[in-house]
């Protein structure tokens, strides 16, 4: 069991990975759905918008008309929504900022300049177009993962980083495919949502392009081999739970891991022509257990007491 002032930074590096894998891949998002807006004069903007704004789960204003810019407004560029990019990325720059003796000081300084940069950005973004932004943030993003990856020690500290990412990671995907659903009024393309996730070249280089939807699927949700996948990123979330608790009874006394682990498992064993029928209903199940899997996480590790307040001596 870990010490209550443990318990504190265990949850600020947990949501410093959420934060930032959120950011990253809101970044992806909105820069494919933005392109194709404005690559297809044609296109429904507003039907695009309410998509992406709905995928995101960022509730649209009630009677109000969605365009380019009021949409990046929300996604992209509100400071006190942490579902959105900056507001993700000023989340996780306070809460690293309390754990700076864990964490490496490259990695805090990643954090500090992406956040003092966002306005810079931002002002770039309205001269040149949004792809200025979000590229900025992806790289950021993906230099604080490198940062992570070595420069930390791999230890209790960086698993609960690195599983609060894993299960950002799936949660994003399942919006995601949830909104390539048949009965979703805003249908997403394959190659588009391919590219939100950023697994388009690495599908074509796999796979091979066939037209087949079948295949996307298969690979977003069951190749082990892709770090984006729903399959690797559940087994490295029960990677990183088993490694936080060793000890006897493993899945059988941990919640969370029984639940990522089970589901991990009907993944790897499912099987992939069967997969179009199985898909919403397991997409329901990927978010319902990432949910319930935090809350888990949250009640076993991150519990702590009130530090106590001693009564000065007389």
């Amino acid at each position: 069991m870990i010490t209550g002032l443990l318990s504190r930074i265990a949850e600020t590096l947990f949501w410093t990975g959420r934060y930032i894998e959120r950011a990253d891949d809101t970044a992806r998002m909105v820069d494919v759905y933005v392109h194709r807006m404005l690559e297809e004069p044609h296109a429904d903007q507003e039907a695009d918008c309410r998509a992406l704004l709905a995928v995101l789960g960022i509730p649209a204003a009630d009677g109000a008309r969605l365009d380019i810019g009021t949409t990046l407004d929300q996604s992209a560029y509100d400071q006190d929504n942490p579902s959105a990019i900056a507001g993700a990325v000023l989340a996780a720059r306070r809460g690293a900022r309390s754990v700076r003796e864990v964490i490496s000081s490259e990695m805090w300084e990643c954090l500090n300049v992406t956040s003092h940069g966002l306005a810079s950005r931002r002002k770039s973004a309205d001269r040149l177009g949004p792809h200025v932004y979000l590229e900025f943030i992806r790289e950021r993003s993906a230099l604080f993962f490198g940062l992570t990856e070595s420069t930390m020690s791999h230890d209790e500290a960086w698993r609960f980083l690195v599983l609060g990412r894993s299960l950002e990671r799936v949660d994003m995907t399942a919006r995601l495919l949830l909104a390539r659903m048949p009965a979703t009024p805003y249908e997403v393309s394959w190659p588009m949502l391919l590219r939100s996730c950023g697994a388009y070249e690495s599908f074509i280089r796999t796979r091979t392009w066939s037209g087949d939807p079948r295949q996307v699927v298969e690979f977003l949700l069951m190749d082990r081999l892709f770090p984006r996948s729903v399959v690797h990123a559940l087994a490295t979330a029960e990677e990183a739970l088993a490694a936080l608790d060793p000890g006897a009874g493993g899945a059988l006394t941990d919640p969370a891991r029984r639940s990522i682990g089970q589901l991990r498992t009907r993944l790897e064993y499912a099987d992939p022509q069967q997969l179009p029928g199985l898909l919403p209903d397991l997409l329901t199940t990927l978010q319902r257990t990432c949910r319930q899997a935090s809350e888990a996480i949250t009640g076993r590790y991150f519990i702590y007491e009130q530090p106590v307040i001693w009564a000065q001596e007389c």
